[in-house]
């Protein structure tokens, strides 16, 4: 598999997809653009942004913001709140254990289950 080719399969911002699995943990590319993702957090489960093209605004709570740029690597422990967004295109892939809801508890338009993340 290319990395790259499988953002061709992402035509929805902030909609990720999944693109394999390693034990229990889900491997998915997202394309973000805007600032439609809401504060949110996930209870029990870490989830981790790799950054293959373009920048990313990381906010977490309580901490000051930063732009990720491309190679760029974070991990977002469990139950801590944050958002991200991007001014221009931004191609992503996080990794993250199967039981992670997309955007946490919090609901929003643009909250995808897991089977609308399959690729």
């Amino acid at each position: 598999m290319n990395l790259k080719e499988s953002f061709s399969n992402v035509n929805q911002y902030f909609s990720p997809k999944i693109i394999d699995e390693v034990n229990d943990q889900y491997i998915k590319v997202a394309k973000i653009k805007g600032q439609d993702l809401p504060w949110h957090n996930h209870e029990n489960e870490d989830e981790l942004f790799y950054i293959v093209e373009g920048e990313l605004l990381m906010e977490i709570e309580n901490i000051q913001s930063f732009i990720m740029k491309k190679g760029d690597l974070f991990v977002v422990k469990k139950g801590i709140n944050h958002r991200v967004s991007a001014v221009e295109e931004c191609l992503l892939m996080l990794i993250e254990p199967k039981t992670t809801e997309h955007t946490g508890k919090v609901k929003s338009d643009i909250t995808r289950s897991i089977e609308e993340q399959k690729y």
